[in-house]
């Protein structure tokens, strides 16, 4: 079986590869994703802004520009190249590169993918190199270097499209008799979603039912899959050329439901963000700041990235539901929630032993002062001296109610939040 999906070839094969960058500048490309064209109709911002909500639509189509390109390495040809900002408290200049490549008729795709994600007797470099690298395709324009973080992508993240030819048959192809799946066409899925083969990580049997659950039939013609490293689509029955349904199932796996995609990576980037920031908030000072600007960014990603309903129509939530589930991005960011809120109820309480403190420092002190002068003024005493004496007695009694349990308890209470605080 590994042989044969590493041998299959698709009619079409194109895939995206998406990589963190850094974007300093906005680069000299026409605004906009890249508008690919269909049977005269062209999926630019305008109609696809039109299939999602709009604050999915201003995340998604503001702050991106595209051009078409022509550079070719090998087998893979370049098509076109986006950029989309995605900016985070740590990476204010943040961005999303894509990259939309086609590979030559008659190559497999399948070991492309598999020297992409550096697999062990995969026989080749990466194909990502030469007139392709990143690096070179995106001099000048944006910074490819790897980010640096606990959470940080070790390769890029990749959106494979296949439309499958008559000889695909067990690997792809619905029977033409009674309409039932190849067994073998979700675990030819699962290989192009995870950029291996069946011996790069071997699938028990056990766990195809496992599998058969996470894959997403679309319609009868073709299903998608999406996991950790990658996302795949696949046709299950034989291409016939232009002006078959390919063309706009083609055109939808690398626009809308690229998009959504593109959503699902930019709220990880966040939420991991946030939980490496929230896991050293008690490390420096100020720890008030620190929650309150925790609790900020918490709320401005909110408001701006995080959506479970995403579109109108039922796929591209599908997607973006299937990438959160695979990364747990609704689990992670409910325990951010749950973890802020914690930290803020502990400020709260701090700066309420805080009040405590001080206004019992009031009263110790205020007291007896206050005693002692109303003492004076009922007698109608003036004698300077009398006074003196009235405030040492006033401070003797404040030094011995500070030696008292409430007294203590006060004094610690102020040193505790004076500590916390620093």
């Amino acid at each position: 079986m590994a042989r044969a999906h590493s041998a299959a070839v698709g009619t079409r094969q194109r895939f995206s590869a998406v990589l963190p960058v850094a974007l300093a500048a906005d680069p000299p490309w026409a605004a906009g994703p890249l508008p690919y064209p269909n049977a005269g109709r062209t999926a630019d911002a305008a109609r696809r802004r039109g299939l999602f909500t709009p604050a999915a639509g201003r995340a998604l189509y503001e702050g991106r520009w595209h051009t078409w390109g022509s550079a070719a390495e090998g087998p893979l040809r370049l098509e076109g190249m986006e950029l989309l900002r995605v900016p985070t408290a740590r990476a204010p200049y943040g961005a999303l590169a894509v990259l939309h490549l086609a590979v030559a008729p008659g190559t497999p795709l399948l070991p492309l993918l598999r020297a992409i994600s550096h697999r062990r007797q995969v026989g080749r470099g990466d194909p990502l190199g030469g007139a392709l690298a990143p690096g070179e395709l995106l001099r000048g324009v944006a910074d490819t270097a790897a980010p640096a973080g606990p959470f940080a992508p070790t390769g890029p993240y990749t959106v494979v499209f296949v439309a499958p030819g008559a000889d695909l048959g067990a690997l792809a192809l619905r029977d033409p008799a009674s309409g039932e799946l190849a067994p073998g066409a979700d675990v030819f899925l699962r290989s192009l979603a995870s950029r291996s083969s069946p011996q790069d990580l071997p699938l028990a049997p056990e766990a195809l039912p496992q599998l058969r659950a996470q894959v997403w039939r679309i319609s009868t013609d073709w299903s998608a899959l999406v996991l950790r490293q990658g996302a795949a689509f696949l046709g299950h029955r034989p291409d016939t050329g232009p002006g078959d349904f390919y063309d706009w199932a083609e055109q939808s796996s690398r626009t809308v439901y690229l998009d959504a995609l593109l959503l699902g990576i930019a709220q990880r980037l966040h939420i991991d963000e946030l939980t490496d920031d929230l896991s050293a908030v008690f490390e420096g000072p100020g720890l008030a700041r620190r929650v309150a600007d925790l609790e900020q960014r918490i709320a401005r990603f909110r408001s701006t990235y995080w959506r479970q309903h995403l579109a109108a129509h039922g796929p591209a939530n599908d997607l973006l539901v299937a990438y959160q589930a695979t990364h747990r991005l609704p689990e992670r960011f409910a325990q951010v929630l749950a973890e802020a809120a914690d930290h803020a109820r502990l400020v709260q309480t701090q700066e309420s032993q805080q009040i405590a403190g001080a206004l019992g420092v009031l009263t110790v002190l205020g007291l007896p002062l206050g005693t002692a002068l109303s003492v004076l003024q009922v007698l109608g005493d003036s004698d300077p001296w009398h006074l003196v004496g009235a405030l040492a007695a006033a401070f003797a009694a404040t030094g011995a109610a500070l030696t008292t349990r409430y007294g203590r308890l006060v004094l610690s209470s102020l040193r505790a939040g004076g500590v916390r605080r620093r």
